[in-house]
């Protein structure tokens, strides 16, 4: 696994992936982070990882084209994959993406899942909020996906 440390907006972040794609983005990585033995500094292998983070904050893009390898359930891959089909400037509920899925029932499970996601910003889990419009929970704080949604001109209720 290769890993780095990228400067952005919204602080410092830590990317990791290895050659089956992209498995970590974690935004608060002025929080120690426990490297595993077998992770190697970047040598290269994250600049398009970088570069897209970097057009993404410049508002150059609205959609990354990265190899994203997750490690999760097959349920939370479900999920994965619906938050990366809500459209840049827009917002989800946690109900809205429950019934996307296929599973209306399973709103707690879905926000659950959305806030295991490791890879934050390029899996955007930060369209997701409350059935009210509010800004709920998000992993890397609330102020965080503030500025993420604001960035993409999401309108909130």
């Amino acid at each position: 696994m290769h890993y780095r440390y990228h400067d952005s907006p919204l602080g410092p972040l830590l990317i990791a992936g290895d050659q089956h794609g992209l498995r970590l983005l974690h935004m608060d990585a002025a929080q120690p982070w426990e490297l595993a033995s077998d992770w190697h500094l970047d040598e290269g292998e994250l600049d398009a990882v970088c570069q897209q983070l970097d057009e993404y904050f410049a508002g150059q893009r609205e959609r990354f084209e990265l190899r994203l390898a997750p490690s999760g359930t097959a349920f939370q891959q479900q999920v994965w994959q619906a938050l990366q089909e809500i459209p840049y400037g827009r917002t989800w509920s946690y109900s809205e993406l429950a019934r996307h899925i296929g599973k209306p029932e399973a709103v707690r499970a879905v926000g659950t899942a959305n806030g295991a996601n490791p890879i934050a910003i390029v899996i955007p889990c930060h369209r997701v909020i409350g059935a009210n419009g509010t800004l709920t929970g998000y992993a890397g704080g609330v102020e965080r996906k503030q500025q993420l949604l604001q960035l993409e001109g999401a309108w909130l209720l």
